[in-house]
């Protein structure tokens, strides 16, 4: 097939089906990854007492910063391997790997080197959802659609802990604190085998696809230079060197980026319910309607933020330039979350003090996801399809070096230097509020201007 030069979207439209695929392996994802951060005080850190595992902070801290590590460890192989395997095994083996690790989760009692161990194995199983589903972008949608498609399918990270900010409470209260966290943890891990029937059945590479229209092909490759070559399983016409990558200044923004903001993701996801329970003295049942809307919130925001670079490419704007220029105005929004003690500060506005707390929290996750939507584009619209994946992995691997040390710092904060958990909080806003401009000024310093890879 050969790409042709017409703006005119097709009348088919399978590649939004695709899309969709990816949006519930995400929400698969992120409903079974969040299952630990609602049983941080409903039953780790709860005391012995009450049927919890009497944890410390610390050794919450710990639990999520192994994840992460172990997490970002196999990023950065997993994505050459699915580089090299294709994305329909590559996603399938990862969902199946962690689903599996998720439901054993539920029968390793109450050490916390046991919880690490297998959180760590899961871990390794989520690593590859990520690579593969900007991989899949890259080969199934235009430039100027990915950062949309791209916040789709990301938008399943929201709708994934939307789903266990309601499911886990609801374990806890239904089967009791005793039965209900390994329910939790066998059923969304059960999950996700329903996603693999529709995965099998509807995924093929562009090139292959029978569902696949000519002029839905044609445009996928709107805005290649040349004929499309082979788009799976290994088949490229040319090898690339993995180490290669590094030498490169775009790679190293990307890099930047994830480093400097996706602690920031992974702060809201497993410490914005202990927030709420310390912050507010929030019961079970009260905390799960806050931590929803958070993250519906952010699904709105992150479509919407995926948008915008397709609304100013359409007005004529480089690509590039329109990327950079929406991250900007994205990274301006988590200055809010500045605001969020002191709107959580009851004495001063009483009863309307969790809810405006929250409001700046849900600014915070809104601008993250619309910034992880555009920012895991750069790699699609510098890099050939052929090492998409590849770079992710790398990427996200930096992304989880910086969780590691987000997830470090409030058991440090608490247990070692024995600070409030109000004063710990409002360090971490700070944090969480600013990564982003700095992470864009360093990204804008080493890529100026737009200079696509042309040598792999």
């Amino acid at each position: 097939m050969n790409s042709i030069r017409s703006s005119a979207p097709p009348t088919s439209r399978f590649r939004w089906i695709i899309c969709a695929l990816l949006f519930f392996s995400t929400t698969n994802n992120y409903l079974d990854r969040q299952v630990i951060g609602y049983l941080k005080d409903y039953v780790f850190c709860a005391p012995v007492a009450q049927g919890g595992f009497g944890w410390s902070t610390t050794d919450f801290g710990h639990l999520t910063a192994f994840f992460t590590g172990v997490y970002a460890g196999f990023t950065l192989i997993i994505g050459w391997v699915i580089d090299k395997i294709g994305t329909k095994l590559g996603l399938a083996l990862s969902l199946i790997f962690w689903s599996v690790c998720g439901i054993v989760n539920a029968f390793v009692g109450s050490l916390v080197t046991a919880h690490i161990i297998i959180r760590s194995l899961f871990a390794a199983g989520e690593a590859g959802n990520f690579p593969a589903s900007i991989k899949t972008v890259a080969e199934w949608f235009p430039k100027r659609e990915r950062a949309l498609a791209t916040a789709i399918f990301n938008a399943g990270s929201n709708s994934g802990a939307m789903i266990a900010a309601i499911f886990v409470p609801w374990c806890i209260i239904h089967f009791g604190v005793e039965h209900g966290w390994k329910m939790a943890f066998i059923l969304t891990g059960a999950s996700g085998f329903l996603w693999l029937i529709f995965w099998f059945w509807l995924y093929a590479p562009p090139a292959r696809h029978p569902k696949l229209s000519r002029a839905e092909y044609d445009y996928i490759h709107i805005d290649d230079e040349k004929a499309a070559a082979v788009e799976e399983n290994g088949d490229q016409a040319k090898t690339f060197s993995w180490l290669k990558l590094f030498g490169y200044r775009q790679a190293w923004a990307f890099f930047v980026g994830k480093f400097m903001t996706d602690g920031i993701w992974w702060f809201y996801l497993f410490w914005l319910p202990d927030y709420l329970f310390k912050q507010f003295h929030m019961t079970p049942r009260q905390v799960m309607l806050p931590t929803f809307i958070v993250y519906g919130v952010a699904i709105v925001g992150s479509i919407y933020g995926g948008s915008i670079p397709m609304t100013l490419i359409k007005r004529g704007m480089p690509v590039y330039r329109a990327r950079m220029t929406t991250m900007f105005l994205i990274a301006l929004c988590p200055l809010f979350v500045l605001l969020t003690q002191y709107f959580g500060d009851v004495n001063r506005f009483g009863g309307w003090a969790a809810t405006l707390a929250v409001a700046m929290i849900c600014i915070g996750a809104t601008a993250h996801q619309a910034w992880s939507a555009n920012l895991f584009t750069t790699v699609s619209d510098m890099f050939p399809k052929k090492t998409v994946a590849s770079v992710t992995g790398i990427g996200t691997t930096a992304g989880g070096v910086g969780g590691v040390l987000v997830q470090l710092l409030p058991g440090l904060f608490i247990d070692d230097f024995k600070l409030t958990a109000q004063t710990t909080y409002l360090i971490m806003f700070v944090i969480c509020a600013l990564s982003y401009l700095v992470a864009w000024a360093i990204m804008k310093a080493l890529v100026p201007r737009h200079k696509p890879i042309t040598d792999l």
